[in-house]
């Protein structure tokens, strides 16, 4: 069976040399559908999972068309905007088409809130190419006529599901409003609920379809569990997993910014690094959090749903509910943390008695149990689960104190979250996850406006 390259799809020469210089060659399967038809100045419809390189599947076929006519944009203008809901996207997606557009000769900047708008009106003030935005801080500098889309000729909604379920639509509507008619539209989404279906009838022309997945699957590659736990012995809970030193790279969700801090600081107490990020914490403060993170200074890093879009960090080994998501959507976007280009991941759901209506509506949404895990071993007891419920089996020798007088962890005696996810390997660093050559919404049941959405 002959393996497709991105050449093969149609991509120009400088773009692969670029994407060889990070040695990615094979395109992953939403590139391999969607790169073609874009390049044929198709509209698209596009679903597909974090993690599954959507981001190179629209940033290529730009950049080579954008390359190839060489018109210039003029004052204030931009020839291509892609919206996004989280200025952690927006930048990710900015450092993306960085990336792949080496030596393209083409002027970029990206837009959000959260900080001051000095720099940004400079860098339109020229016009550029590409502008990767914020709704909110887009819609502001157009409304201090900073910016005109008045000729842009591309438009991309990434991540379109959470963008509305953050109340963007209106904003979305009216920037779509400024732009030309006849235009390059593309329109990606994790999930097709009626709101994204209405909104693809309204902005794209006979669109391509490309669906990788089902309209909400779980990635296969992650270990689901749920631990049933009084809401009371969370902490305890969390901080008697984390002494497993095989949780070596964790994301912890929270629903609301003030339990992600005071987990962060409990967890900062207890000797744990860990940094904290959600949409009340300055741009700084959200970026130095997440480069703590990423280089390893933090082990854990405590987040809310609409902080984590566009989180892309490499070798994350767990991911940890501590609470569960109102949205059974929020569960499948939370997990996609781990379990990216390729690897093998874990995911832990702690589940008290008022989240188990939650626990119902994800594995109805999953079409899949979570896998019960006994307490006992951390906690000298078992939450008890009503008639109709799953129950974690008890194992031989975990009911109780260790009875050979060492700790758990002791040689010959299996992990129970042992091993790290995916097998042996450095993390690699970002890409529009290829294949690399061998050789290694409302978020969280808390109401926030606009403007708070806007800094998120």
């Amino acid at each position: 069976m002959t393996t497709v390259t991105f050449a093969d799809l149609g991509v120009a020469e400088p773009i692969c040399r670029a994407l060889a210089e990070q040695n990615y060659v094979n395109p992953t399967p939403i590139q391999a559908q969607s790169i073609p038809a874009l390049l044929e100045g198709r509209d698209l419809l596009g679903l597909a999972q974090t993690g599954t390189g959507k981001t190179a599947a629209f940033a290529l076929p730009i950049l080579q068309k954008l390359t190839a006519d060489r018109s210039r944009p003029g004052p204030k203008e931009a020839r291509a905007v892609i919206l996004a809901p989280t200025r952690e996207l927006a930048m990710q997606i900015s450092k993306s088409f960085e990336s792949y557009g080496k030596g393209a000769r083409l002027r970029q900047t990206v837009v959000f809130g959260g900080v001051n708008q000095f720099r940004q009106v400079r860098a339109m003030s020229g016009g550029v190419d590409i502008l990767v935005a914020t709704p909110g801080r887009l819609l502001d500098l157009m409304n201090q006529k900073h910016v005109n889309l008045g000729r842009t000729s591309i438009l991309v909604l990434d991540e379109a599901d959470r963008m509305l379920d953050m109340g963007f639509v209106r904003d979305v509507r009216k920037i779509i409003a400024a732009m030309p008619k006849q235009r390059h539209s593309l329109l990606f989404s994790a999930t097709m609920p009626k709101s994204i279906a209405h909104l693809a009838d309204e902005i794209l022309n006979d669109p391509v379809r490309v669906e990788v997945t089902p309209e909400v699957v779980t990635v296969d590659r992650i270990d689901q569990r749920v631990m049933h736990v009084d809401g009371k012995r969370k902490r305890e809970l969390l901080g008697k997993l984390l002494d497993d030193s095989d949780l070596s790279r964790v994301i912890v969700f929270t629903r609301t910014k003030h339990c992600a801090n005071r987990v962060s600081e409990q967890l900062e107490k207890s000797g744990v690094p860990s940094e904290a990020i959600h949409g009340n914490k300055s741009q700084g403060a959200r970026q130095r959090a997440l480069d703590n993170f990423r280089n390893g200074k933090a082990r854990i890093l405590v987040a809310t749903d609409i902080a984590a879009r566009g989180i892309d960090v490499t070798g994350i080994t767990h991911v940890i509910n501590y609470e569960l998501p109102n949205e059974p959507e929020s569960y499948v976007h939370r997990i996609g943390r781990t379990a990216r280009a390729g690897k093998s991941g874990i995911a832990l759901s702690f589940c008290d008695s008022s989240e188990r209506a939650h626990l119902r509506s994800i594995e109805r949404l999953t079409k899949r149990p979570l896998t019960p895990v006994d307490t006992t071993e951390w906690l000298g007891e078992q939450v008890v689960v009503p008639a109709g419920e799953p129950i974690a089996p008890k194992r031989g020798g975990r009911g109780g104190p260790n009875k050979n007088g060492g700790n758990r962890n002791q040689p010959g005696k299996q992990r129970r979250f042992g091993g790290k996810p995916g097998g042996g390997g450095q993390a690699r660093g970002n890409g529009p996850r290829g294949d690399r050559k061998q050789g290694g919404g409302k978020p969280g049941g808390q109401k926030q406006s606009r403007r708070q959405s806007t800094s998120a």
